[in-house]
Parts: structure tokens; sequence; C-alpha cells
């Protein structure tokens, strides 16, 4: 089973017969690093699950860059605005790394409505996941010190920290590069 069935099996409670109709329909893609899956004013037309590697989702505002999310192994990626609501991406999605990925376009994925019985079912439970996952991240930012949610990322994503350039974690964690370094030299003393 590949980690894209484990992660469908897992998360949405799919048959035999469903998950071979659902992954049919994805195939394996590589982005070496510096490249883009989609660019801002782009339309995005994929939608990718991340076997290996990182990937950062960010944005241009005030001349700086604001990484939203940096995607890793067992996460899906897309511009989700552009994705389903035909419009320009929002966001720069770029490879941190090499990856490798399962994708499926657009024309497939609108495919699994008449291929799997109940798909607007476990697609609404799935964006729901989607949802309490950013709505953690927006309490964690409200209600936790910038030592506190460093932890916490630290905690939960420990990969990141060996792969990752800090500036982009400091700037998904809403802090300066000169606070995160401050953090860390403080929790290696």
């Amino acid at each position: 089973m590949t980690e894209l069935q484990k992660y469908i099996t897992s998360y949405f409670g799919i048959t035999n017969q469903n998950m071979d109709k659902i992954t049919s329909l994805f195939t394996e893609s590589k982005l070496k690093k510096g490249e883009y899956f989609t660019k801002s004013g782009q339309y995005c037309e994929r939608l990718s699950f991340v076997r290996s590697g990182f990937i950062r989702v960010f944005a241009n505002a005030n001349d700086k860059e604001i990484t939203q999310w940096i995607s890793t192994k067992g996460y899906f990626i897309t511009d989700l605005y552009s994705f389903n609501f035909k419009q320009r991406a929002r966001w720069n999605i770029q490879a941190l790394t090499d990856c490798e990925l399962y994708t499926i376009n657009k024309e497939n994925y609108a495919l699994l409505n008449s291929l799997v019985p109940n798909w607007a079912e476990m697609e609404k439970q799935f964006i729901a996941g989607c949802f309490i996952q950013l709505e953690d991240r927006v309490f964690s930012h409200l209600s936790l010190s910038a030592e506190e949610r460093y932890h916490k990322l630290f905690e939960d994503n420990k990969e990141l920290f060996n792969q990752v350039p800090l500036q982009y974690i400091a700037s998904m964690l809403g802090m300066s590069p000169e606070t995160l370094s401050r953090i860390r030299k403080k929790n290696i003393s």
C-alpha cells in the first residue's frame, strides 16, 4: 500500500474497490528544489499529496515574503481558492527540497463524484478537518506567545528545523528571524 493509499484509508475510510478508483486518477510527479507547483496569478489546476520533501506556500506583501505554510510528507497541497473556484492563485507554492508527489488534475478530481459513492460526504469531512487545523493554527497565533508557538511547531515538526531555512519558519510562526534566533538560542543553552 502506498503512502497515498494509507492516508486515504485512514482519513476517508475508503474501501479497496473505491481506493483503486481514486488512486488510479493520481500520477506520480516530481518537483525539483526551487521549482514552483504554482505561482500567484496563475490558475492552479492540480492537487498533490506530498510523498517526500518540503514545499513552501507563501505570498508577497509589503515588499516581503510571508510564509503561510510549509507542507511536509503526508499533506496535500494546492491553491484551494484557484483549484475550487477557477480563480487566479493567491499563493506561490515552491519546492524547498526535491519532492515526490502524487498528483491529480482538476478534470480527474471532478470524476471522483461519479466514480466513488458518497464522495461529496467524504470530501466535506476532509475539508472540515482542514478547517479545524486552520482554526487551531489561528488560535495558536492569537493565544500563544512567540516562544510557545516555536515549541509547539518544534514538537510537531522537528524535521523542519534541519531542512528548511529559518527565515521561512520564523515567517510561518509570525515572528522575525531575530526573534526566532533568540528563542532557539535560549532553548539550546
